[in-house]
């Protein structure tokens, strides 16, 4: 999504974690809980990747890392949405965390499709 010339910017990681985040609001509980590879569901797909947003947003900001509690299938959303948005906050001028970010999400949105 980004590259030399385009730095990535903190608009695009919560605009993809948005779109991702709606699209799990909106799925049904089958699709949720449908197997993906490496995860027993979508949803424990989206649940990783939110560990990993948050993660990284806590080691920019100097902190470990904590674990996203598993909330239920129908709460990653939200999940996704706030560490996301966590992320983008403290990688704002970080140009290479969030273009990793932005990769991240993409391949889970891919992955979970």
């Amino acid at each position: 999504m980004s590259d030399e010339h385009h730095p990535a910017a903190p608009a695009q990681l919560t605009a993809a974690v948005d779109r991702l985040a709606d699209r799990f609001r909106a799925m049904p509980q089958s699709r949720l809980l449908g197997v993906v590879p490496g995860h027993p569901s979508r949803a424990a797909a989206v649940l990783a990747l939110a560990g990993r947003l948050a993660d990284a947003a806590r080691a920019l900001e100097g902190l470990p890392p904590l674990p996203v509690p598993d909330c239920g299938a129908f709460a990653v959303g939200d999940q996704l949405a706030v560490t996301g948005h966590d992320l983008a906050a403290a990688a704002a001028d970080r140009p290479d965390a969030l273009a990793a970010a932005l990769d991240d999400v993409a391949d889970t949105d891919r992955l979970t499709a």
